[in-house]
């Protein structure tokens, strides 16, 4: 009986361990089965147990450099008859993620995450039992939505302004440069005043006609004091050059630096005729100010008397004194008005290279 009874103790004692170990287990798995579908239950390689019947999907998310995207939304749809049942979880540090007790189904899922563009999946059949582990998901970086204001300032405006008009050319050759068809242009600043004149008076064309003038005056004997031959043409060249230089740059440079008026002729283009050509000769007397607004053409006019003011000290002795003053003060205001005649009815149609969009006044 002794036997028996020690017999009968060892075995209990070696069946105590196995049986807690049993329960332990037990416990561990109940405890493993209800886990909720929640980043705290993704397991980096490891599918987790589920109900008999149900399913798994089990995917990766990486960026576009291959590395693992951590704390990434994955919502689950499920497209169930009675509307559209939906999971959340994120993925883990290693860029994983798992739906487990999946029924049987269709479904659909999409990622999120800050700064990556958003991944919406196609339809997954889910079969009954069915472990479902997805290819990698590579995450693009989301494109970049920015506004960006872009501000002109006015001297960057008329500076633009003054790069067409430098192109502007009757029949592509005879430069029209201080005619604006924009009506509003943008105000010039000295220096581009200054720059717009020098680069008039410097064009070939302002040779050009100088030796025109000179040849004219040398057959009709004007300025005899200048005598004839190579030597008096060329100071009646360099006459009528210095003429209309010195006016240009009075009237058209330093008096509208000096005064705040704009140069230029601003043409009109709308209204009747008659009403243009009013328009177009009083722009002789009658300028546009930096500020808009219109103002005597002190400008032009300085720029006219005082250029045949300074005439005087090269013309011949004979011709020289007031006369000279105010005959080249009035011819060039006469010209001037004839000038802006022919630019508002003519040289609209024959300057090629005036943009479509600038058609004088609105």
């Amino acid at each position: 009986m002794a036997a028996l009874r020690w017999i009968v103790f060892c075995a209990l004692i070696a069946g105590i361990p196995s049986a807690a170990k049993s329960q332990q287990l037990a416990a561990l798995t109940s405890d493993i089965d209800d886990l909720p579908d929640a980043p705290s239950a993704v397991v980096a390689g490891i599918q987790l147990p589920t109900h008999e019947g149900t399913g798994q999907i089990i995917g990766l998310v990486l960026d576009i450099n291959g590395s693992a995207v951590a704390g990434a939304s994955v919502t689950l749809v499920e497209e169930g008859v009675n509307g559209m049942a939906q999971r959340k979880v994120e993925s883990d540090s290693g860029g994983r993620f798992v739906f487990a007790n999946l029924p049987a189904g269709r479904f659909k899922f999409t990622i999120t995450s800050q700064g990556l563009e958003t991944f919406v999946s196609s339809d997954i059949v889910l079969k009954p039992g069915e472990i479902r582990e997805l290819p990698q998901i590579s995450l693009p970086i989301a494109a970049a939505n920015t506004n960006v204001q872009v501000v002109v300032t006015q001297v960057e405006l008329a500076e633009e302004q003054i790069r067409l008009e430098e192109k502007q050319r009757v029949l592509g050759v005879l430069p029209n440069f201080y005619s604006s068809y924009i009506w509003n242009a943008a105000p010039l600043t000295k220096q581009q005043k200054f720059g717009l004149g020098v680069r008039s008076i410097i064009d070939p064309t302002e040779f050009l006609g100088a030796a025109v003038v000179a040849g004219v005056q040398y057959e009709a004997g004007t300025y005899a004091g200048y005598g004839y031959g190579a030597a008096g043409y060329g100071k009646r060249f360099a006459a009528a050059y210095g003429d209309g230089a010195i006016a240009r740059m009075i009237g058209s440079a330093i008096l509208p630096a000096v005064l705040h008026q704009d140069p230029r002729y601003f043409y009109k283009g709308s209204g009747s005729k008659k009403s243009r050509a009013l328009y177009a000769i009083e722009r002789a007397v009658i300028t546009r100010g930096d500020n808009g607004r219109p103002e005597p053409n002190f400008s032009h006019l300085g720029g006219a008397f005082l250029g045949g003011a300074i005439s005087n000290a090269y013309h011949p002795a004979a011709d020289r004194g007031i006369g000279l003053t105010l005959a080249n003060g009035f011819l060039d205001t006469a010209g001037n008005a004839v000038q802006n005649l022919i630019r508002e009815f003519i040289l609209r149609g024959v300057t090629p290279s005036v943009p479509d969009y600038a058609n004088g006044k609105p």
